[in-house]
């Protein structure tokens, strides 16, 4: 990767390092080793940064992995920008500097230290995604906009047999023709790698639906320093490789949808009304959490939503996201009048869950405005026990 160069391998723990690199040798390699303690995860911050600048990165550059070199790349880094800081999925962390024999800055200046994987507060995200379904999000979504100076990495990684299909719900990262200042980037595999860049997103305008070629995909997501936007969540499934063409097409066909389609508007014409108690609900039910309902998309008379949660009382098959330290869930509401939930607002949810892991709701589930009071309640039902 250097022409001419060296290479500066660094693994972090916590402590400071300096790097001038205003060298003249050749192959003159040095490396540092440590951890932070096993538990914890491994935050990286640049304070100065000062390498040769090129738009791609070709000649110096800093890349950044979580693990090891082996591992999934944070990312590459050049130029006098700060990226945000940075998060390794495990307690270690690779530093990799390398320079050619040119061109040089005046180096760089970078503090890390050791952080719980859950408490490290809105300016980081990303990690490794391997349930079967799932969502992500920039930091601050949906409260305010996200914060400039950050860089995140999402690996998703599906079972060996299958895919990944991406979706992006909301979208809303600084506009530029050229996505030279904000943007998420989708490679195929786990690693920042332009050979194997799907494509480079900004501007107000979701991206297409993307189908990985393999059981792997990266999104990396940066900000700059100056403007910011609302930002964007995304959702991602997982799916076989190949769809047998003898199932596929029925689903083209309107006897199915007829079939469907009967039940739920028999079903939505029931009288909406909640019916019995948290206790008498409670053992009935798959899932019971606390939450509130961040984004709703109305389709098919049924109502998507996505829940911040607040609490888990008892959390069944219902497929739970985790970015930093905010959770979260999908909800299918089956008629989207009946129960009524509506966004920036807090409830108690009580449902079924689909094999997906995507919790249910029929106007008989129990649903309700959540209040404080309630907790006292609900901590109590967590430690009963139900019979089968």
């Amino acid at each position: 990767m250097a022409r001419d160069g060296q290479n500066l391998v660094l693994r972090i723990g916590p402590s400071y390092f300096k790097n001038r690199c205003a060298w003249n040798t050749v192959d003159k390699k040095s490396s540092s080793e440590q951890e932070v303690p096993e538990g914890k995860v491994v935050v990286l911050s640049f304070r100065y940064l000062d390498l040769e600048s090129d738009r791609l990165c070709r000649y110096d550059f800093v890349d950044v992995y979580s693990g090891h070199a082996n591992g999934q790349r944070i990312g590459r880094f050049c130029g006098t920008v700060k990226p945000g800081a940075l998060v390794s999925s495990s307690n270690k962390m690779l530093v990799q500097m390398t320079s050619d024999a040119n061109t040089a800055g005046s180096g760089f200046i970078a503090k890390f230290s050791a952080a719980e994987p859950h408490e490290r507060g809105d300016q980081y995200c990303g990690g490794r995604l391997e349930k079967p379904s799932g969502s992500f999000h920039t930091p601050n979504w949906p409260e305010r906009d996200y914060p400039a100076g950050v860089t995140c990495s999402w690996h998703i990684v599906a079972p060996k047999n299958q895919l990944i299909e991406l979706k992006f719900e909301k979208f809303d990262v600084e506009r530029d023709n050229y996505c030279r200042y904000d943007y998420v980037a989708v490679f195929n595999g786990g690693e920042i790698n332009d050979a194997k860049r799907i494509g480079k997103y900004c501007g107000d305008s979701p991206p297409e639906p993307i189908l990985s070629e393999k059981n792997e995909l990266l999104v990396q997501f940066l900000s700059d320093l100056s403007l910011t936007a609302d930002g964007f969540i995304g959702h991602y499934k997982f799916r076989p490789k190949k769809l047998p063409t003898t199932t596929a097409l029925p689903t083209t066909t309107t006897v199915p949808a007829t079939s469907t389609v009967k039940p739920t508007v028999a079903l939505c014409q029931q009288k909406c009304k909640r019916s019995g108690t948290l206790e008498s609900n409670y053992c009935s039910s798959n899932f019971v959490i606390t939450g509130t309902v961040i984004t709703t998309v109305t389709r098919a008379g049924s109502l998507h939503a996505t829940i911040s949660i607040i609490n888990v009382y008892k959390e069944g098959n219902l497929a739970i996201q985790q970015a930093g330290k905010n959770m979260s869930a999908k909800i299918l509401v089956m008629c989207k009048q009946c129960p009524l939930i509506r966004r920036g607002l807090n409830y108690i949810i009580m449902g079924q869950v689909e094999e997906d892991g995507r919790g249910k709701i029929y106007p008989n589930s129990f649903v309700m405005s959540f209040k404080t009071k309630n907790s006292k309640i609900l901590n109590a039902l967590k430690n009963k026990t139900c019979q089968n």
